[in-house]
């Protein structure tokens, strides 16, 4: 795992475009998911809607982080170079070297080959610098010291599970070793995958943006464990029998929300599976239906941490 830095001048050069507080400060993480081919990006910021600029990404060819006084061309005309074959380590220079702000800029970039470079300008404002590794590049500016791309990298390289997941948690761990020195207000998540978009019709398998809070992570991941909820398919290892206990423990419930108007029996009858069918489409839950008298684990732990009375 390699490092470079660079630090911002204590005054801005005469060249600098347009307000500074037009400034993406923010620290964001790259990657690629060899074993899925899932590519995706996370980014935190004290800056309004973070996710409308940094993130840029198109499954099977790669993903961008554009910030730094953010030239958002980086991000299509990137994955359009990604596409055509040439290496993060070219789109870069590509980039830079077709950009007079270019000492002003910072990108990150991934293949969905797992290739990976970070670029710095040398008038960013410090601290500023990246990290890249085997399928990720981890880069921030304004943040609170070179802490926070360290924790970047280091979290994502020793987290397990979905590529989201690893992400957030990468995101997280930035921001407890400091993150943007000016505090916090909003985050994205981005994860691509060919025909992984609603109804398959595009690659955003997750597209989820906190615009605007005082613990956007926090929330981020509050988000995520809704889409998960709502849009990941059954696994089929988490369908279990309805029993007694459950049938009687959904009807209580199904009563309280309208939907029942039997008495709480136990018995898994007509009445009940239609009443439930009913309550699952009202609340989303179609993606996690299961005919019979078969309930997911997930929807059933929803169901109590949300309906069930203490």
């Amino acid at each position: 795992m390699s490092a470079a830095s660079f630090w911002r001048p204590a005054s801005l050069p005469p060249h600098v475009p347009s307000q500074p507080d037009r400034c993406v400060s923010t620290f964001s993480i790259v990657a690629c998911d060899p074993a899925t081919g899932d590519l995706g990006i996370a980014v935190e910021s004290k800056f309004l809607a973070v996710g409308a600029v940094v993130p840029w990404a198109k499954a099977g060819v790669g993903a961008v982080a554009t910030q730094s006084w953010a030239n958002t061309t980086y991000g299509p005309k990137g994955l359009d170079l990604l596409a055509q074959g040439h290496t993060p380590d070219e789109v870069v220079a590509a980039l830079t070297g077709a950009d007079e702000h270019r000492a002003l800029r910072q990108v990150g970039i991934v293949d969905a080959k797992g290739r990976a470079a970070t670029y710095t300008g040398n008038e960013c404002f410090s601290w500023a610098g990246g990290i890249a590794g085997p399928n990720y590049a981890c880069q921030g500016n304004i943040l609170v010291s070179e802490a926070t791309v360290q924790a970047l990298a280091q979290t994502f390289e020793a987290t397990f599970g979905g590529l989201w997941d690893r992400l957030i948690a990468a995101l997280a761990a930035g921001q407890a070793a400091g993150g943007d020195s000016r505090g916090q207000e909003s985050a994205a998540l981005l994860v691509v995958r060919e025909g992984g978009g609603y109804g398959g019709f595009n690659d955003r398998l997750i597209d989820l943006r906190v615009d605007d809070h005082p613990r956007p992570i926090d929330e981020l991941a509050r988000l995520l464990d809704l889409h998960k909820l709502y849009l990941f398919k059954t696994d089929p290892a988490d369908i279990g029998a309805i029993d007694e206990a459950i049938a009687r423990e959904l009807q209580d419930v199904l009563r309280r929300t309208g939907d029942y108007a039997g008495a709480a029996t136990g018995v898994y009858d007509e009445a009940t599976r239609n009443a439930f069918y009913a309550f699952s489409m009202r609340e989303n839950l179609e993606d996690r239906w299961v005919d019979g008298p078969r309930i997911d684990a997930v929807v059933l732990r929803f169901i109590r941490q949300r309906f069930v009375q203490s």
